[in-house]
């Protein structure tokens, strides 16, 4: 069960089931394995009762005790590799960016993506390292792009939490040799729900620095809005559950129509993602989406 303080201030015990099948060679190691990680999900998403023990946090066939000990190691030998999801302009096609992309090569395990990769840093407390190593890599390869192409890059928690990180990405920027103003910081509202305040002026430093600022997932959580009046943002980027069902439902394009209304209100660029089909990509155009990022486009490459 997990513990929680109802309105009257009273603690109660709250179930949670974790369905879950053993899959062919599982081991009894594997299985909580995964049951750890659900847990660990379950604590993030309170409102959920029940969840599935899959092996989207644990690839199969190895320890997630074995891979933790494995991952400090793997930056050292550039297992991590960077991938890179081109993102274009909605009405003329052109590219004019890409959002860089962690995964992790494992000798034994195969592609580890990015969702469990970060879940396996954050238990080996290694996600600032990996964060850096993903930031100061990308950098150095967008140092070579044509001068037009900006590059994206997403901040967790622990980067904004930490005292110098403003100071400090400042620093592998002017290393690379990447201008700043081409730089696009990518923050979700998980990264923003520990310190709201403490992060909005880590982000202002930033900005100051020359460097841009997006709100990343928008419209697939809470959507708070004092996010929109405190932090200095040039664009909201949202989150694909905006875009799916828009050629549809007329209520789906309704709410884009809003949201739109409301970012051009305030001098924010609109970036779609997960477009997936040409009709997608018309209607978030015609609604007055700026950019778009999606497999219609190009897959991470």
């Amino acid at each position: 069960p997990i513990a929680a303080v109802d309105g009257a201030g009273t603690v109660r015990l709250w179930p949670r089931i974790a369905l879950l099948r053993v899959l062919p060679g599982e081991t009894g190691a594997h299985v909580l394995d995964r049951l750890a990680a659900t847990l660990g999900r379950a604590h993030d998403r309170p409102g959920a009762r029940v969840l599935w023990a899959d092996r989207a946090q644990s690839p199969a066939g190895i320890r997630a005790a074995e891979l933790e000990a494995d991952l400090l190691a793997a930056v050292d030998r550039n297992e991590i590799e960077i991938a890179f999801q081109p993102q274009f302009d909605i009405v003329e096609g052109r590219v004019v960016g890409a959002e860089a992309l962690a995964r992790w090569r494992h000798p034994r395990v195969g592609l580890i993506g990015a969702a469990p990769l970060f879940a396996i840093a954050e238990r080996a407390d290694h996600l600032a390292h990996l964060s850096r190593h993903i930031a100061e890599t990308a950098l150095v390869h967008a140092a070579g792009w044509p001068r037009h192409l900006r590059l994206s890059l997403n901040v967790t928690p622990v980067d904004l939490a930490a005292s110098g990180f403003a100071a400090e990405l400042d620093a592998l920027v002017v290393r690379s040799g990447f201008e700043p103003d081409r730089l696009m910081l990518e923050i979700t509202e998980q990264v923003l729900l520990g310190d709201l305040e403490g992060a909005s002026i880590t982000l202002a430093d930033l900005k100051r620095a020359g460097v841009r600022i997006a709100l990343d997932d928008f419209g697939g959580g809470f959507c708070n809005f004092r996010y929109l009046k405190l932090l200095p943002l040039d664009a909201l980027k949202l989150d694909r559950s905006m875009i799916e069902g828009i050629e549809h439902d007329p209520r789906d394009r309704a709410v884009l129509r809003a949201i739109v209304a409301l970012a051009r209100a305030l001098g924010l660029t609109v970036v779609a993602e997960g477009i997936e089909n040409e009709a997608q990509r018309a209607i978030a155009a015609a609604e007055g989406c700026a950019l778009y990022q999606g497999f219609l486009g190009a897959p991470p490459l």
